[in-house]
């Protein structure tokens, strides 16, 4: 094929790699002005996924022939025409697709979905084309993607270390260039847990920013987005996607114009608290992540913001930190009781793995009482992070995760212990976790790099509807750091 110069300034051909440098933007506007058709970028990007993930075990439930076969009809005219997409195989449903969430009698089952989440609709109406769906723990419980019923998913950045989770499927595919993005879910850090580990931004929008029904609730601590290379991509799909249905508990706050033109714009100088240390007992902070931190506070400084030494002291209070689990297990016993309504029995300990079997007979111990106390403490944790914003700071600069990425088998249980590495596991969730209960948004960005080149993730957490401060911020060192030019190993 003819190599040619596009009218966006790109040197390329279709078929080749170097579509994969390019993010979902820049790809939608090839697309538009007719230097790529849809054809060619989905045939392009399956040929990425067919030759990449062999290597990485990303995208377990590929859906190719249905891409090409809508990527050649109309689509709809929305800012992300014929850009690909991959759906995470956890809560957002597709109509007659494999629906399995990494559950082993899921999968036996063959389960399949009878209904479209609002993502997926939102996704279609903005242009994506689905390519497949992609790995994920058992049930989203784990910082790590190792499920029993699909196997380990590679970190592109080392192939013998994981890429978290519980995106981690989603942000190996885009570390490794399959494609620019894919979608994610964070109920406890599971967007930026894997973008820190992979290299990417990840952004936890705040509750009730993006639709969960029809099966999910905008209460919860669950939210969707995406993990990507750049903030224009975070921002521009979010604004896609960021509308309410008609069924949605809880709307966010709409911002006074689109999140994309945050991202180009400098914010006012601001007053940003830091944390630079573990806030659990016995699980402490690696010396290089907490060494990011410290230079990450050092760019916003050199950029007019004030940055104090100071962070929420309720992120201190234990007891308030660990209410978080007696509801967890909680859901994780009524999801089960869920699977047995699609599956039409009572689940048993072979359809599970050991950790999550003994998580939900936790859960069923619970009373009432004690679900509504656990309740009742997320509450207050919440009001006193509010308060602290208020009086304190406009932002919160933290580690997204304590430690690098793990090698594989680090952040699993086994048969005869499954906690065995629960500390492994609060190692990466103990600083993500906490704002899923309060709601708030959080980014992480991929400002730095061990000594040995893995990627290491800086979170920024904002009040509650104030995704702009963070698109802005996040801009701001995206154009002082470049980190989109800097892509892992294993990439076209």
């Amino acid at each position: 094929m003819v190599r040619r110069t596009t009218s966006v300034g790109i040197y390329l051909s279709p078929m080749t790699s170097e579509l994969a440098r390019l993010d979902a933007v820049r790809l939608a506007e090839m697309i538009r002005v007719g230097d790529l058709s849809p054809v060619e970028l989905i045939d392009d990007t399956v040929a990425r996924i067919e030759r990449l993930d062999p290597q990485i075990n990303a995208v377990i439930h590929p859906a190719f022939e249905r891409a090409r076969e809508e990527a050649a009809h109309d689509l709809p005219d929305g800012p992300f025409r014929g850009v690909p997409m991959l759906i995470k195989d956890l809560w957002p449903a597709e109509k007659g697709q494999p629906f399995h969430k990494g559950v082993k009698g899921l999968k036996e089952a063959g389960h399949r979905a009878d209904v479209d989440a609002n993502i997926v609709r939102a996704y279609r109406r903005a242009g994506f084309v689905t390519v497949g769906r992609t790995n994920t723990p058992e049930m989203g419980l784990a910082a790590t993607t190792e499920p029993a019923a699909y196997g380990p998913t590679c970190n592109p950045w080392d192939l013998a270390r994981g890429p978290g989770g519980s995106s981690g499927g989603a942000a190996a595919a885009v570390a490794a260039g399959m494609l620019p993005t894919a979608n994610a879910s964070d109920g406890g850090g599971s967007i930026r847990i894997p973008a820190a580990l992979c290299g990417l931004v990840g952004l936890k929008p705040s509750r009730g920013r993006v639709s969960m029904g029809p099966d999910q609730d905008e209460w919860g601590n669950s939210v969707q987005h995406v993990v990507c290379h750049t903030m224009r991509d975070c921002a521009a799909i979010l604004d896609a996607t960021a509308y309410p249905f008609p069924s949605d508990g809880v709307i966010a706050p709409a911002p006074p114009t689109p999140f994309r033109g945050f991202v180009d714009t400098d914010p006012r100088p601001l007053r940003i608290g830091v944390l630079d240390r573990s806030i659990r007992d016995g699980i402490p902070i690696d010396p290089e992540v907490a060494d990011a931190v410290r230079a990450g506070a050092d760019l916003l400084q050199n950029r007019g913001h004030d940055m104090i030494d100071d962070a929420p002291a309720v992120l201190a209070d234990q007891e308030l930190i660990a209410s978080y689990g007696a509801l967890a297990a909680a859901n994780v016993a009524a999801t089960l009781e869920t699977f047995a309504g699609w599956l039409g029995r009572e689940l048993t300990p072979d359809d599970v793995e050991p950790a999550t079997w003994l998580l939900a007979e936790r859960g069923r111990r619970l009373s009432a009482v004690d679900t509504a106390l656990a309740a009742g403490q997320v509450m207050r944790f919440r009001h006193r992070m509010a308060d602290w914003r208020a009086e304190s700071a406009d932002l919160l600069l933290a580690p997204t995760c304590l430690r690098p990425t793990p090698l594989l088998g680090e952040g699993a249980g086994t048969e005869e212990n499954p906690f065995a590495n629960v500390h492994v596991t609060l190692a990466y969730s103990t600083l993500t976790a906490p704002f899923n209960t309060t709601g708030q948004p959080a980014i992480s960005l991929p400002l730095a790099r061990t000594e040995s080149g893995l990627p290491i993730g800086i979170q920024l957490i904002a009040a509650y509807g104030r995704e702009d401060l963070l698109l802005q911020v996040g801009g701001q060192l995206e154009r002082a750091v470049a980190w989109a030019d800097d892509r892992a190993p294993i990439h076209p």
